[in-house]
């Protein structure tokens, strides 16, 4: 049998080029009828209409076209005199992906699922706040906090979420001074982080934030009535706990000490304008607009069914542009979403933001420690255990080592068919450099880790909102704008 010839032989690939060019891997994908944003593999883009983009596939761009030499300089093309260009492209695709072998720095400690507040939308099974079965006990916290430290990250972020963690203070403390003694020997860049509604905020919480530098991290959904309708208290307070909170933090630690995030339900999507007023009287100078997650209460309450990613795209859109028009009037305003996909596309460096990660940041940017002693992949991996599937438990401090829980296949399995780089719709997809897979959330809604993507939520957003970032790319005054917003 003779050999193939499909592929040519190897001098083919050796050769010099002499004239013309050879085109470097590169996707591209259609903004308009007209319109094309052409991708390579390490995040450099051409705008470009659909004339030019035929004549750069078919090797019949000529040198002195306009686009030429910005397709030669971002290493969409190679010619003779850029012999460098594969050496060029090799050192920025390992800038881009050196997080990965930085590994885990997010850490996050579940101290309590007790909770004073009846989120609707509430994406774990909290407990009632006399429940104390529910808090993390120092031997388990000890266990974790070794683990967290046998991660080979230098820097290591300590998130302490719930429940409502200050519930259970003690253990806070606890572990920060167990990972502040670990830190005199290990010397990473260490911080902390507390996900709070405030409700529990004291003076002795604020001293203690305020002397080992603890970032607060709060949720506050728009004005009064939108925010104590989403997140309802017994007392029906929510609202001014949160804003007392809020001025608390900025007074006693310092206004970037504080920031905060809201989620949309089917009431937000009218009061856009009040929800992102809120944050600006409030001297608040980063919003995340974040849609429904598809776990817990949010799935019982059939909220994630009361708008879809039509309503919840537009929503987005007009957010933005609202709060682009506030920059341009002067108050700066960061959405923290966009702000992290632009860091992708104008930056050589990835943000590590664990949903827009290939192969997927579960387990390798971000892990999660329940009260228990479980181990999670995510954050959302939790969430789905709370509604009965340990998908991606990964195991127990108690019973498991650092390599047993991040050598597990359940983590090594997935993350393997997490690289969207090889799968069905990401592969050839003009966007993939900026996107990812999440996998968790394609395992939650359609039992796939890989997911089909016609169908995902998660695809149809991304490609919404990616799309409608390179548009104001375009435009001079809303990219002056944005570009201050990258991370």
């Amino acid at each position: 049998m003779g050999l193939s010839n499909k592929f040519k032989d190897l001098e083919s690939y050796s050769e010099v080029l002499s004239d013309g060019y050879q085109l470097l891997p590169f996707a591209f994908h259609k903004i308009s009828p007209d319109k094309y944003i052409a991708t390579n593999i390490v995040g450099e883009y051409l705008t470009v209409s659909r004339d030019t983009l035929k004549l750069l596939v078919n090797g019949t761009l000529l040198p002195s076209h306009p686009i030429y030499n910005d397709a030669k300089s971002k290493h969409f093309i190679m010619d003779r005199d850029s012999d460098t260009a594969l050496d060029l492209l090799a050192l920025k695709y390992r800038t881009k992906q050196h997080p990965i072998s930085e590994f885990t720095g997010l850490h996050i400690f579940v101290v309590s699922l007790r909770c004073d507040y009846t989120c609707k939308y509430c994406q774990v099974s909290r407990k009632m706040e006399d429940v104390d079965k529910f808090d993390m006990s120092e031997e388990t916290a000890r266990k974790a906090v070794a683990l967290a430290f046998e991660s080979p990250s230098k820097s290591i972020k300590i998130e302490f979420q719930g429940g409502e963690p200050l519930l259970n203070f003690p253990i806070i403390k606890f572990i920060v001074s167990e990972s502040l003694t670990l830190n005199i020997k290990e010397n990473r860049v260490l911080q902390f982080v507390i996900t709070s509604n405030l409700t529990f905020l004291s003076e002795e919480v604020l001293a203690f934030c305020k002397l080992h530098n603890i970032y607060i991290s709060t949720s506050l959904d728009g004005p009064e009535s939108i925010h104590n309708k989403n997140r309802p208290r017994p007392n029906k307070d929510g609202y001014q706990k949160t804003i007392d909170g809020i001025r608390a933090v900025q007074s006693e630690l310092g206004k970037d000490r504080i920031a905060a995030l809201m989620t949309t339900t089917s009431e937000s999507l009218s009061n856009l304008e009040g929800i992102v007023d809120e944050y600006v009287q409030n001297d608040l100078h980063a919003i995340f607009l974040r849609p429904l997650s598809p776990y817990g209460f949010a799935i019982k309450t059939k909220q994630v069914e009361k708008y879809n990613v039509d309503k919840w795209s537009n929503f987005f859109k007009q957010g933005l542009e609202y709060i682009i028009k506030l920059n341009r009037a002067g108050y700066f305003l960061r959405e923290q979403y966009t702000s992290i996909i632009l860091t992708k596309i104008l930056t050589p460096t990835d943000p590590k933001y664990v949903d827009l990660q290939s192969p997927s940041g579960i387990g390798i940017s971000a892990v999660v420690y329940n009260y228990d002693g479980d181990v999670y992949a995510s954050d959302e991996a939790r969430m789905l255990k709370e509604m009965g599937d340990e998908k991606f438990k990964l195991g127990n401090v108690h019973t498991d080592d650092y390599i047993e829980l991040f050598s597990s296949d359940i983590l090594l399995d997935t993350l393997e068919e997490s690289i969207a780089e090889s799968a069905p719709m990401c592969s050839d997809c003009g966007l993939i450099t900026y996107c990812g897979s999440d996998p968790v959330y394609h395992y939650a809604t359609q039992g796939d880790v890989v997911g089909k993507k016609p169908l995902s939520f998660y695809c149809k957003k991304n490609t919404s909102i990616i799309e409608h970032i390179f548009e104001l790319l375009e435009d001079p005054g809303s990219r002056k704008v944005l570009e201050s917003w990258v991370l």
